[in-house]
């Protein structure tokens, strides 16, 4: 399922490749989130344009809206959103921890009211599990808890024994459920958590692998902690996980932030940053992010970014600038075409990097031009 190709010597950054049942995905990757079963603003036929490998679904509010029987009974995810590429669809963990009103927390599950109507739901290991195999996506996270930022040790502990014993739950709801081979088998990811304690992150790591998963994420991070807690929880994790499985940092990041996780082994990356971002007018450039409904490009003729996709290289930022002052979608559109390439663009160049092994020289050249206008 997954091959490391070839390692960078100046650290553990590595690149490698994913056999999945809708195809290979080469990595480090970004992965474009689609939340709803899409993109936001994007038609399929333009990821394909960005050259996207993988894109993400989400368990939670596919659940709830359309339903996953619904989307099972139309021939599955890929098919109901016409995308016949690889998929990864989280556990719903995490959106019932950040979004549900009144959760209650329990051994067999969550107990919450829904943030569309308020109706009282039950989401367990074991339906995380079904939702995910009607859904069909390729890779399956496995349903677990995530502490908040900050909490006590005391609280970590407990939640870290519960995510382990609901993983367990998971896999022998798969093994029950599911075929155990064959090309169109679903693959399923351990999530390690532990909170800011290195042994914990350990313990954590090293319970899920005696589990035995296809793969491994690096969860609880990116919820509020200061950037160096969000590092060292990636270095507590990953020297305890196979190096023949690809590792994933869940919900991350910025683009400094994602290069600093590959040359710490990691191999796979989702942000909803770049559409999110792009909707309030913020465009990623080289130089670092600009905010395009600034004054200051109301007659500027230059395109986005030097390194812009054609599909956006022809408007000049001032044009872009008047879609955003007029209310056009158009606006949008572009912008969030932009920023996915942008992601795209730096784990393609971060793999070439690699396998020349210059990932180092690649990584330290990348951020010091984009901070420069920060420190300037």
């Amino acid at each position: 399922m997954f091959q490391v190709l070839s390692r960078d010597p100046s650290c553990q950054a590595r690149r490698g490749r994913m056999e999945l049942a809708h195809g290979t995905v080469e990595t480090p990757i970004f992965m474009p989130v689609g939340t709803q079963g899409s993109v936001k603003t994007l038609h399929p036929d333009e990821l394909d344009l960005l050259g996207a490998q993988i894109i993400l679904g989400n368990t939670y509010h596919l659940w709830l809206r359309p339903g996953h029987e619904l989307i099972r009974d139309l021939g599955g995810l890929h098919r109901f959103a016409s995308w016949d590429r690889p998929m990864l669809t989280d556990s719903g963990g995490f959106q019932v921890w950040s979004l549900a009103k009144l959760r209650k927390i329990t051994e067999e599950g969550v107990r919450f009211q829904n943030h569309l109507d308020g109706t009282r739901m039950l989401l367990t290991p074991e339906l995380s599990m079904e939702i995910q195999a009607s859904l069909g996506s390729d890779i399956a996270m496995l349903f677990d808890e995530c502490p908040p930022y900050p909490c006590e040790r005391k609280y970590a502990e407990k939640s870290l024994a519960l995510t382990t014993r609901w993983a367990k739950r998971c896999k022998d709801w798969v093994e029950t459920h599911q075929p155990t081979s064959g090309s169109g088998k679903q693959r399923h990811f351990g999530i390690v958590q532990g909170s800011i304690w290195a042994d914990l992150r350990e313990r954590s790591a090293r319970e899920l692998v005696d589990l035995g998963f296809d793969g491994y994420a690096i969860g609880g991070v990116s919820v509020g902690e200061p950037e160096e807690e969000m590092m060292r929880a990636v270095e507590h994790s990953v020297p305890f996980l196979p190096e023949d499985k690809p590792r994933y940092a869940m919900g991350l990041g910025t683009p400094p932030q994602i290069l600093e996780m590959i040359s710490r082994g990691v191999d796979m990356f989702d942000c909803v940053m770049p559409t999110r971002v792009a909707r309030h007018g913020q465009a990623f450039t080289l130089d670092g992010p600009i905010h395009i409904k600034n004054l200051e490009f109301a007659k500027d003729e230059r395109p986005l970014c030097e390194s812009a996709h054609p599909h956006v290289a022809r408007f000049t930022r001032a044009y872009i600038r008047h879609l955003f002052r007029a209310g056009e979608i158009l606006a949008l559109r572009l912008l969030s075409f932009h920023n996915l390439h942008f992601f795209l663009r730096l784990t393609a160049n971060a793999r070439e990097a690699i396998a020349e092994g210059k990932f180092l020289e690649f990584k330290d050249s990348f951020i010091r031009r984009y901070t420069q206008s920060k420190s300037a």
